[in-house]
């Protein structure tokens, strides 16, 4: 799959592999051979040469470690100019990015062929989890009753490791609907149109900047997260409702009195995550809200024009509900041409109000102007009522099926988004929360020291002043430019619910959280502000731990069980309905204690939560913040959803979506509708039959407390104990340059150092990524796997055997190493390494590394039981192994224009082909932050 493929230069078909895959062979071949014609027209025969020349060599170096191609590279790599090798890096990434939008759409093709063909459903479809509760006789009420009281949340972060720009986004979104038509095109000629049409989108996306040229700041963060509801949310999310409330009805052979509830929310944290990013102040958090808010109201007003289009029905032809007939009697519209036309007129009216209420809410002008001027909607759901004025109408003068259009969606959509759109998240760090009380109480009390309080004086005095009446914060007090923050943002969120209703901002969460009184403080903060109502021991927003670390991880079941036994803040809880959200983080517990420890005490601080929660009689909704790469607890939704502990689900689940996994997600609309409908039925199966996987055996317990033991030992042996690691660290990979990047408003370190410790979890996965180790997805699980083997030298293998194949959670974790192993080069790596100047050091490191990697793959395919990687899953395997040629020389290309930028040569056009780089690998690997 060269650009200007020939057919030779693909990779050999497996004598097994399906004729199915011939469709995506095809559109990559196209896509490679116009991006090649792009390349010589634009750039010149000699660029697309050395193009050439760089992907052949790459394969030898990458299939043979071949010493020879090694040098071919460094002296062809050697001899470029700066336009040369920026041209190149561009040709690359943008292949990189064209194979993603061919493997998409391949995805979306054989949906549509199984659905045609009326092929068995496939597990992470809404069919197979009907079927399987079906199956399991799981009776139609019970399913209801899942669906209206469920909560199912993907929560979009501002994390940053999204490399694209929304330009190229959208050029690459017209050339999936490309693909899409092309699938359909039958008339030669019409063939002959798209590929010119693809030719043109090739071309403009050529002549596109992939990097942005400024950085982000917080509000531009906002707007990204804002261009998914009009790629995916506002169309799919409706229509997945609508399925599965026809669904329903179907399986109890009667339609449904009320539609279900709005149990799929997306959430946000852009705008509202202030840990660790000074920019995200109350005017931002008030301008991220306004935005949001603009963005819902626009989407109705455009499909309140369509709806009024659809809607001629006319009074002389059919009769109107009595509540119709004066809603649209009180719209205002006296025109003659809608006299007769009811429905037209009550969605003037409506227009009219809606328009005022983004004039006057978000101050938005309608791009179409009202006829005539009306009062606001006080709230969505005074909208919302309206828009089921005219639905019973229409149902109850025998044209139901109308309202089952676009009426439907609408409705529905006003249901999930509200005026305020998505739920914004609040989160801030334990330390500064300690420190905001602290000066509160100083200011109070001259001379107090809140901060050399013990944990017991702590929490014996944040008791009594939730307790209190008096307030501690003072209008006449000057604080610090940090507190004075804090309480205005709290003040500005609890306005923000006002203006827009209750569910503009629903939880608060406190990082790093290891300690009772840190949900205390941050209790305390919200009472002086007003979010929290004393007298009356109720909360207006949800207060929400996350533990990080693995000592937090260790310590929290302890931490919930204290704390739920305090009785003002049990009052709290049973104020938000008996139901305590707990956050859990991968990122950070991983970059602590490793991928195999972290994971381990995950899981078992679920079980204990879960547990602790079941004696207090409150319900529990776990938050799990994943990200993209297995480093930071991703792979597959569905299976990491099913692998969960019993008990852990319980219909209610959130998830955050960071970096460019958004974008992979949500950007095409029929990749987002399966990845939301993925979410919806794993929550389904864990929750409604969880009987039928049993608790695992006892034994399988203490076997991975040894291995994760093991594995932590080797891990922390590593990364915080050996000597020079850090500069190691920090010379072999690109972490100073994806600081350059203006992929995100956040710095990557908490601290100006640069110990590991400090570094934000992202760039400490993503950086490894690049250098294609995958160090955080798999170090130390050789080490684990070869001491339990040693200490259990007759059966410790055939143990690990039954556990990979009767426990869904080791299964998921050696399956998602199996991915993340195999998407690792020990040999393009050893080109990183040699970036280290201290040669000593650079194979000390260098050596353990590459013993542990290989003693991984050992263990792992030893316990699955295959000869190679991915063994187990081919079409990951044919995926992953015919990017090679094309990802490979872009990590060659980095070094060199690494070793440029690190001595005197360095230049601007360096900088931005180190940065273009970053860019291609990471389309290349497509979850790597």
């Amino acid at each position: 799959m060269a650009l200007n493929a020939p057919t030779e230069s693909v990779a050999p078909l497996a004598a097994d592999e399906p004729d199915k895959d011939l469709p995506l062979r095809d559109d990559i071949r196209l896509l490679g051979r116009i991006l090649g014609d792009t390349v010589r027209e634009q750039e010149g025969e000699e660029v697309f040469e050395l193009v050439e020349q760089i992907r052949r060599a790459s394969i030898r170096f990458h299939r043979d470690n071949e010493v020879g191609a090694r040098r071919e590279l460094e002296a062809t790599l050697d001899s470029l100019n700066a336009d040369q090798t920026l041209s190149i890096v561009r040709a690359y990434s943008y292949f990189s990015h064209l194979a993603n939008i061919a493997e998409d759409q391949h995805h979306i093709r054989r949906n549509r062929a199984h659905a045609i063909a009326g092929s068995a459903s496939r597990p992470g479809s809404l069919a197979y989890a009907f079927q399987r509760t079906r199956e399991m006789g799981v009776e139609p009420k019970a399913l209801g009753e899942f669906f209206d009281r469920a909560l199912v949340s993907p929560v979009l972060t501002a994390h940053p490791t999204e490399v694209r720009r929304q330009s190229t986004r959208t050029r690459e979104l017209e050339i999936a609907e490309l693909l899409d038509e092309r699938d359909r095109a039958v008339d030669p000629a019409e063939l002959v149109l798209i590929e010119e049409k693809l030719r043109r989108a090739i071309l403009v996306l050529w002549r596109t900047n992939l990097l942005r040229q400024t950085r982000l700041k917080v509000i531009d963060e906002v707007a990204n997260g804002l261009s998914y509801y009009g790629y995916t949310f506002f169309r799919e999310l409706p229509r997945l409702y609508g399925s599965i409330e026809d669904k329903l009805e179907a399986i109890g052979g009667k339609a449904r009195d009320t539609p279900i509830a709005s149990f799929l929310r997306v959430g946000s944290w852009i705008g509202g995550d202030r840990d660790g990013n000074p920019f995200v102040t109350a005017g931002v958090l008030n301008e991220a809200m306004r935005l949001q808010s603009a963005q819902a109201i626009g989407h109705y007003l455009d499909e309140l024009h369509e709806l009024g289009a659809e809607l001629s029905l006319a009074s002389n032809l059919a009769s109107m509900s009595p509540e119709l007939t004066s809603l649209a009697d009180t719209s205002d519209d006296s025109a003659a041409a809608r006299r007769k036309e009811p429905y037209r007129r009550a969605i003037t009216g409506m227009y009219s109000r809606l328009a005022k209420t983004a004039r006057e809410l978000d101050h938005v002008i309608a791009l179409r102007q009202p006829i005539v001027d009306r009062a606001p909607y006080a709230s969505a759901a005074e909208f919302s009522a309206d828009l089921a004025t005219i639905a019973r109408s229409l149902r109850e003068t025998n044209a139901g099926i109308v309202a089952r259009g676009r009426l439907r969606t609408l409705q529905r959509a006003v249901d999930v988004f509200g005026f305020h759109l998505a739920p914004l998240d609040l989160r801030q760090n334990a330390k500064v929360h300690e420190r905001t009380v602290a000066e509160i109480f100083a200011a109070v009390t001259p001379g107090f020291d809140y901060c050399a309080l013990n944990e017991e004086e702590r929490v014996a005095l944040l008791r009594r002043e939730l307790l209190s009446p008096r307030p501690l914060v003072s209008p006449f007090i000057a604080y610090g430019e940090e507190t004075a923050g804090e309480l205005e943002l709290f003040r500005a969120a609890r306005s923000i619910r006002e203006k827009y209703g209750l569910g503009a901002i629903r939880a608060s969460i406190i990082s790093n959280t290891d300690s009772v009184s840190d949900m205390l403080e941050l209790a305390l903060l919200m009472k002086e502000v007003g979010l929290i109502d004393a007298a009356a021991g109720t909360t207006s927003l949800a207060l929400v731990p996350l533990f990080e670390t693995i000592q937090d991880l260790r310590a929290c079941v302890g931490v919930m069980d204290r704390l739920l036994s305090i009785p003002e803040y049990r009052k709290l809880v049973d104020s938000q309905g008996g139901e305590q959200e707990v956050m859990l983080a991968y990122s950070d517990s991983n970059k602590d204690g490793g991928f195999v420890t972290s994971g381990w005490e995950l899981y078992k601080a679920e079980i204990g939560l879960v547990e602790v929660f079941r004696r207090h009689g409150v319900r529990i909704r776990l938050f799990h913040g994943r990200g993209g790469s297995v480093g930071r607890g991703g792979g597959p939704s569905y299976e990491a959803i099913l692998a969960q502990p019993g008990g852990a689900v319980q219909g209610q689940i959130r998830i955050t979506e960071q970096g460019e996994i958004i974008s992979s997600k949500y950007s095409n609309p029929d990749v987002g509708r399966r990845n939301l409908e993925t979410l919806v039925s794993a929550t389904l199966e864990a929750t409604l039959l969880q009987d039928e996987s049993p608790a695992p055996d006892p034994a399988f317990l203490e076997t991975m407390d040894e291995l994760s033991a093991a594995a932590f030992a080797a891990y922390r042996g590593l990364v915080y104990e050996t000597d020079g690691f850090e500069r190691y660290f920090w010379a072999s990979t690109v972490i100073t340059e994806i600081a350059s990047l203006n992929i995100g408003s956040r710095p990557a370190s908490r601290k100006k150092t640069t110990a590991i410790g400090d570094l934000r979890a992202i760039p400490w996965v993503f950086s490894w990524a690049q250098c294609r180790l995958m160090l955080p997805g798999w170090f130390g699980f050789g080490s684990a796997v070869k001491a339990y083997i040693d200490a259990h030298p007759k059966d410790g293998l055939e143990a690990l055997k039954a556990m990979y194949v009767s426990w869904p959670f080791f299964r998921t974790l050696l399956s998602n190493m199996d991915m993340v192993l195999a998407k690792s080069s020990l040999a393009i790596a050893s080109r990183y390494a040699r970036l280290v100047e201290d040669v000593s050091l650079r194979e000390k490191i260098f050596a353990r590394i590459s013993r542990e990697w290989r003693d991984s793959v050992d263990a792992l395919n030893a316990i699955m039981e295959q000869s190679k990687l991915l063994e187990s899953n081919p079409l990951l395997d044919r995926s992953i192994r015919n990017r090679f040629p094309y990802l490979d020389p872009l990590n060659h290309v980095q070094v060199e224009l690494l070793k440029l930028h690190r001595s005197r040569a360095a230049s601007e056009k360096v900088l931005t082909g180190i940065q273009l780089t970053i860019n291609g690998i990471s389309a290349g690997l497509r979850n790597s932050g």
